[in-house]
């Protein structure tokens, strides 16, 4: 598959417009100097031959031969423009513009191109407007001024409503060991940055997929990933799971797809990527389906296509995995998706955030990059331009946002390239980042005999209760599950026949890790077994249960209605602050209170047991508050079976 190569096309409209203006605004050789001239129709040969860089010196050997050489200038301000020297294009044009203004006008619209690259959109709205005012523009040139002058009133507008925060744009070319002399794109990282796989094109229609890794000098020499997945040579975008398990890509593999670019996934192996695998016709179509992103907790799966009953060309879709199987996609909806085309959908690993190009929402011009948030489960906020100077007038390429949430990474033709599309990194402006993550992994295993034990592991909103993540174990008891920080989760890992576990992660005011190792020991549903609650939270010298308690206590009724026949006793305690007397009824009373919300719930009043037991039996030092806090705890106890 093809990717959309951003070349810029004002040299080649550029160089059309040395032979014909506007209706007979012509360069004639007559009216400059003849040496001048000479010299100006030979940069004209070498511009036939796309000699761009050579043909400087020869141009400013003209101009400095005849100095109001007018078509010299605007023919240095188009190849300095098509070279991205846009300071010397939009100063060559203005020398042009000093001379001869009213010659010049045809150009404003390539001299406007070159003032927005630079950011200065007040001017290149002036430029084009007075372009606009020529009497005898064609229809094809009034409605391409009409264009750049929608794509500039747009960016003069976002930048008043977006103040400049002293923001710097800065791409870095990621370097001779990632990049090459061919273009490379489709950037995708794990979450701590350890493995990188890119696509490479190669000759003709064959494009590779590339890995390189970390170490402690930088990114190794990049090497093509061996395995059946390079066979096929017709292949496009590729995506790699945040635990680097997973490798999900776009490809035409004959005979094995429903028709044109299908979605296929290869897994790590002791022997390497398996072989491919179509994701099937929950996901797949007989149309063209491309870029995927996968969630980092693996259950839903973003991409690209354009099958009929669309909004646009080619639509954003998402397709959730539940007990294993892919569900059938569905189209995010009209307030992402337009009439144009929305393309390279990229989910962070906060799952919160979903970048994605569009060419159909307002912009500054071609594929603009945009953000949007969750605001539900399944339900997104109103896409956001990401702003200038990562959008520009002209085409920009997909995003990925590593797990700090501000080093983003692009493929790009700078300046500096190695040749063609490079990868480049760059911080990412402060309003559109997602939130920073973190991890977590371990392996779950049963307490007694210490085997691995397939479960489900979730991360819970404390703020919301809303499940933010939740994935399944490995044969081996293996999980990984993502950790936005800047907020609190209670931490839950379930299955049937043992008693549940629950953590907590206090993440809203400080990170003190970057990678939480923990494993976890599930003991089995059997007499006397005792669970303490760590998120059952209550008022302050109360016992009305707190909202954040409600995930704790779910599954709690959860274990209760998978074991019928159990019967458990609630205890309460409190810390040491208070009379015994006080602390003691108020361990109860909140016992009680955990008690009537699993009988509100359909639980039997005769399964359950409330104690209080106050301030005794402390596990932790009462001389702190960290040490009163666990004080102040629930747990329960199996008592019958």
């Amino acid at each position: 598959m093809l990717v959309r190569i951003f070349t810029p096309m004002k040299y080649f409209l550029f160089c059309l417009c040395l032979i014909s203006v506007a209706k007979a605004q012509t360069y004639n050789p007559d009216a400059v100097n003849k040496k001048a001239a000479a010299t100006y129709q030979t940069a004209l040969e070498l511009l036939q031959n796309d000699a761009r860089r050579e043909v400087i010196p020869i141009l400013q050997k003209a101009i400095s031969q005849d100095a109001n050489f007018v078509d010299a200038y605007l023919s240095l301000g188009g190849v300095y423009g098509d070279l991205k020297d846009y300071a010397n294009s939009v100063a060559s044009y203005e020398k042009a513009i000093s001379i001869d203004s009213i010659y010049s006008k045809y150009y404003l619209i390539y001299y406007s191109e070159n003032l927005a690259q630079l950011g200065r959109f007040n001017d290149a709205l002036n430029a084009v407007n007075t372009f606009l005012t020529i009497q005898n523009l064609s229809d094809k040139s009034r409605r391409n001024g009409a264009y750049h002058k929608s794509c500039y009133e747009f960016a003069v507008q976002y930048a008043a409503t977006h103040p400049a925060s002293g923001y710097q744009f800065a791409p870095v070319n990621l370097g001779d060991s990632v990049n090459s002399l061919t273009s490379e794109y489709y950037p995708s990282f794990t979450i701590d940055d350890s493995i990188l796989v890119f696509t490479r094109r190669g000759e003709g229609i064959r494009e590779d997929f590339v890995e390189s890794r970390l170490t402690p000098t930088g990114y190794s020499k990049a090497e093509i990933i061996k395995g059946d997945i390079n066979i096929e040579p017709s292949k496009g975008g590729i995506n790699i799971s945040q635990d680097g398990e997973w490798l999900l890509f776009a490809g035409n593999f004959s005979g094995q797809g429903f028709g044109n670019f299908d979605l296929y996934i290869s897994y790590d192996t002791p022997t390497g990527w398996s072989e491919p695998v179509n994701l099937g016709a929950n996901i797949n179509t007989e149309f063209w389906e491309s870029s995927p992103s996968l969630s980092p907790d693996k259950n839903a799966l973003y991409f690209s296509s354009n099958r009929p009953g669309g909004y646009g060309g080619k639509d954003l879709y998402v397709s959730y995995r539940v007990n294993g199987k892919w569900l059938p996609a569905e189209n995010m909806g009209p307030d992402i998706n337009t009439a144009g085309d929305e393309l390279a959908p990229f989910i962070h690993a906060d799952n919160q955030t979903l970048y994605f190009t569009s060419n159909g929402l307002p912009g500054y011009g071609g594929f603009d990059n945009f953000v949007v948030r969750k605001t539900g489960e399944k339900s997104w906020g109103k896409p956001e331009n990401l702003g200038y100077p990562v959008n520009t007038f002209g085409d920009d390429g997909s995003l990925f946002v590593a797990a700090d949430g501000i080093t983003a990474y692009y493929s790009s033709d700078r300046a500096d390239t190695k040749g063609y599309l490079d990868l480049y990194k760059f911080t990412l402006k402060p309003d559109v980042r997602p939130v920073k993550t973190l991890y977590v992994k371990g392996y779950v295993t049963d307490i007694k005999t210490n085997k691995g034990l397939p479960c489900a592991v979730e991360l819970s909103i404390d703020s919301s209760q809303q499940v933010l993540s939740k994935v399944q174990t490995d044969e081996t008891g293996f999980y990984f599950i993502t950790l936005p920080v800047n907020t609190n989760y209670t931490f839950t890992v379930n299955r049937k026949g043992y008693l549940f576990y629950s953590g907590v992660f206090n993440l809203s005011d400080k990170v003190s890790d970057s990678v939480y190792e923990k494993n976890i020991s599930l003991q089995p549903v059997e007499l006397n077994a005792t669970v303490r609650l760590k998120n059952i939270q209550f008022e302050s010298k109360s016992f009305q249960l707190k909202p954040v308690s409600q995930i704790e206590l779910n599954k709690l009724l959860q274990l209760m209605n998978d074991n019928p026949s159990i019967t458990i006793q609630i205890n309460g305690y409190t810390d040491n602050v208070g009379s015994d007397a006080d602390n003691l009824l108020l361990s109860e009373n909140r016992s009680k209170a955990v008690v009537e919300f699993l009988v509100s719930k359909g639980i039997d009043a005769k399964r359950l047991i409330a104690k209080g037991f106050g301030e005794v039996d402390p596990v932790a030092d009462n001389s702190t508050e960290e040490g009163r806090a666990l004080n102040r705890r629930t747990e329960f106890i199996i008592t019958g079976l």
